[in-house]
Order: structure tokens, then sequence, then C-alpha cells
């Protein structure tokens, strides 16, 4: 059995979900689109290649290997897209949260069953229909859990808006231990470089202090600030508009030390090392095409 235990981002990582791109399927149609990154490149005819995206997968599979870490992967369904494992589904604490995530993509969660069969069903918390959550935008941080959520009268409108109040107030009461602290994202269906898919597309802690945040990717000031004054502006990197589309704010943390980041995220990168990070970098340039990265194609169940 999997004793599951995450209390924040950053702890050593003993076993995760990472996702596959193995039989992803044929280029999508525009209509199909989950996000403008997405649409953006498929329209450009520079839409990633399966083979591409497998070898930068089995890179990171190398990378988190290579720290002994467990990693496990979904049963592969054939023509469907399966790389983002942290949207179906999360941990907190000792519990799993199935995400309900858009029904286009049930099925993914159905690929894990045999990591879920390992977990005590008891631990297991499916939420009701009404809320919407996905784990991009869930973040345990020790005593608190940072959720980005959506709430305009237009959520509707948006594809692009994944997690709305009725799961944060739903969080909170599945973990009443927890601080939940909600953030407005900036949101748009036609635009990457104005949308915050996920939290983690605009903010993510790393280390014991330390956070990458993108300012533009909060709706609200004073709610970028309360992050700012948390973490200490000393603390805080600061990414450009151009980063954040690039998803500089979506690496992946092996440890407190040790950071899983993309090869070409250089400012970032020096920055890390400068203040005591090693560095793992990895290709995910193709990957990131789809609005996602390093987080988003894992699920971490075990931290120490």
């Amino acid at each position: 059995m999997l004793d599951l235990n995450i209390t924040n981002e950053t702890s050593k990582l003993k076993a995760v979900v990472l996702g596959t791109a193995k039989s992803v399927g044929a280029v999508p149609k525009p209509e199909n689109c989950y996000d403008p990154k997405s649409l953006e490149h498929v329209m450009a005819g520079t839409y990633p290649k399966e083979q591409d995206m497998v070898q930068e997968m089995e890179e990171v599979a190398a990378v988190l290997k290579k720290h002994n870490v467990a990693v496990y992967r979904p049963e592969v369904i054939e023509d469907y897209n399966q790389i983002f494992s942290r949207d179906i589904a999360f941990v907190i604490d000792d519990k799993l949260v199935k995400a309900n995530i858009l029904p286009d993509r049930e099925k993914e969660y159905l690929a894990i069953q045999p990591i879920l069969d390992l977990i005590d069903s008891e631990k297991i918390i499916q939420l009701s229909e009404e809320c919407h959550v996905e784990g991009g935008d869930v973040m345990p941080w020790n005593d608190y859990l940072f959720v980005g959520t959506y709430s305009g009268d237009d959520y509707p409108d948006y594809i692009t808006a994944r997690t709305n109040l009725a799961a944060v107030n739903e969080l909170q009461k599945q973990f009443p231990n927890k601080i939940v602290k909600p953030f407005e994202l900036r949101k748009s269906n036609t635009n990457a470089k104005e949308n915050a898919l996920h939290l983690d597309c605009c903010f993510q802690p790393i280390g014991r202090n330390k956070a990458i945040v993108h300012k533009n990717g909060f709706l609200i000031e004073d709610e970028y600030n309360w992050l700012k004054n948390f973490f200490g502006e000393e603390n805080v990197f600061e990414i450009t508009k151009e980063e954040m589309y690039n998803m500089n704010s979506n690496v992946f943390s092996i440890s407190e030390d040790v950071v899983i980041s993309e090869v070409n995220f250089k400012r970032l990168n020096t920055w890390l090392r400068e203040n005591g990070f090693t560095v793992e970098e990895v290709h995910y340039s193709e990957i990131a095409k789809q609005e996602g990265l390093l987080r988003c194609s894992t699920m971490p169940l075990i931290r120490a």
C-alpha cells in the first residue's frame, strides 16, 4: 500500500505519478483545444510531435529515478492525451482528492486505477459535482493551502477557468487544519500571455522560503502583495510576461535544494544556482506548447 504524505511542495520526494505522452493522439482541432497556447500552436502548425514529447518525459523520468524517486505511470489509452497528471488528482496530507476536471478528460483518471488500488479507499476524496478543481491550482504549503480560482460571473465563459469558489470552500471543509488562501487568477481563452491557466502558471514556492511569481497572473494586486510579503521580497523571483508564457514558474522540486527546470530558463536557472539550488536541467519546450510544464505533468504521492 501507498502511505500518502504531501504537506508542501518541496520536501524530499519519495513517490510520484508522471504522465505519459505515448499514443497522445492526433493534433486537436482548434475547437477542441482546452487552452489558448495549444490553440496558438495548432493554428501555426507547430503543435508538438508525440516522439518529441515522449523523449522529453523520459528525460524527466530518468532524473527522478536518479534521485531514487518511485515513478508511477498511467496505463496508456490509445490516442488520448495523458501528459498532465496534476490535473486529474492531487494529494494533501494523507488524502488523495479526485479533481473534477473537464468531462472530456474523465478517462485520464481511470487510467491511474492501478495506482489508486494501492491507496486506502477511505483516503480518497470525491468532491461533489459543483466543485470544479484541478491540481495545478492547489498547493499545500505547510499550514496553508494556496488555491488558484476565478469567481467572476462570467466563469462559465472561460474554458481556462478550472477551479471555482465552491471547490475552495469544500477544500476548507475537508482540510479544517489548513488555512485555505484563494487567489483570483487572470483568465483569457484566446491570449496565452494574459492567461494564468492554473496557479502554478504564475506562482510556485521553492526551497524553504522562496517563490517564483508573475504579478500579472493575479487579478487582485493585494493578493499578489500578500504572497510577496509572505515569502519576503528578497526571496521572490519575479518572472516577466514572456517567461510566464514559457512556463518559468512551472518547475518541479525533488527536494528543498533540488529543482527540475527547463534548459532554456537561463535567467531563472542562474538565480536558482546563485541561491544554492541544484538545478537538474531537462528539455521540455515541446510539452510547454500545451500550456503545461514540469509541475503540471507530475502528481506527487509521498514526500518525506
